[in-house]
């Protein structure tokens, strides 16, 4: 997929195109709480719904179409190394207490 966004003020705007097509980008985030929702229409056809939050490893959320068509996504920057990658994951794991390391020589 090709995306480009754009974020000012309060709303989120853009475009992009993958295999189904073009389409057009809008709705706002809140800078405060990192929420953020907007629709993605495609040019003549149907529109997509998403529903996430923004953090270090980009936007995160779920995507329905009408009733009873629900997913998940996440789009990162472009340059950024895909972050669900499993090498990515081992590499942010969070060590245990340090309880469990006393004793241990």
């Amino acid at each position: 997929m090709s995306l480009h966004l754009s974020f000012r003020g309060g709303i989120v705007s853009g475009s992009g195109s993958d295999p189904l097509g073009d389409f057009l980008i809008r709705g706002r985030y809140d800078p405060g709480s990192n929420e953020i929702h907007w629709t993605k229409t495609y040019v003549g056809a149907h529109d997509v719904y998403y529903r996430g939050f923004r953090d270090a490893r980009g936007i995160w959320g779920t995507w329905e179409i009408g009733p009873g068509w629900t997913g998940g996504f996440h789009i990162w920057p472009e340059g950024m190394a895909d972050p669900t990658d499993e090498h990515l994951r081992e590499a942010a794991e969070i060590p245990g207490p340090v309880e469990e390391l006393v004793g241990v020589s």
